[in-house]
């Protein structure tokens, strides 16, 4: 189940926002060895005080086991804030119709389900999850900043990134900017690769990308 998780429900979902920054200190920091803040075990940045959309990957067993981000890109973005290096000097307009997903991502048992490509039919929820959403916002595009190894996931997901900028290296990770499509046909290829059955975000919002 994907959870959504907008700023007025924050309340609602405490534990489980605290579940995901538990969660992403152990995917950014402990796995994947990434320069970011990891006091006391839980990671957030800036970017986590501007009020974001959270979509939440429940396992079975009630635990908070994936997450991704998503602001506005009229507001600050990592791209833009962040990232600007990968732009060199090159401007990137903001739009209603676009919004900026960061801080992907799943940590899930070796035995998990696996869908298509050998991916784990989770990725599946929250890129499905992403894609709802955007067609419940009337998004025409999804902008991210990513690794290459994620760009090779979303390929093999069907739902593949159009790049922005040529890969280059942030410290250690070969990282990349790009667009990723918000469409019915979209949503329909990476639910028939994933095994879904149809939506998966828990609120109605999900009813507009049926």
């Amino acid at each position: 189940m994907i959870e959504f998780v907008t700023p007025d429900r924050y309340g609602e979902f405490a534990g489980d926002l605290a579940q995901m920054h538990r969660l992403r200190y152990r995917v950014f920091k402990e796995r994947l060895g990434w320069d970011v803040d990891g006091q006391g075990g839980v990671e957030k940045d800036a970017f986590d005080a501007l009020d974001p959309v959270y979509l939440l990957y429940r396992a079975d067993d009630g635990e908070i086991r994936g997450c991704v981000r998503l602001l506005p890109s009229t507001g600050p973005t990592m791209l833009r804030d962040t990232f600007a290096a990968l732009l060199d000097g090159r401007p990137i307009s903001a739009s209603d119709t676009v919004w900026e997903s960061s801080r992907f991502a799943l940590h899930l048992a070796a035995d998990a389900p696996k869908a298509a490509g050998g991916l784990a039919q989770a990725t599946y929820e929250l890129f499905s999850g992403m894609i709802e959403f955007g067609l419940s916002r009337r998004l025409t595009d999804i902008v991210t900043v990513t690794d290459v190894r994620m760009e090779r996931i979303l390929q093999r997901a069907g739902w593949p990134l159009r790049r922005l900028t040529e890969p280059a290296m942030l410290g250690a990770t070969r990282t990349v900017a790009g667009y990723l499509s918000v469409s019915r046909e979209c949503a329909r290829r990476v639910r028939t690769r994933g095994g879904l059955d149809g939506p998966v975000l828990s609120v109605p919002a999900a009813s507009a990308a049926a």
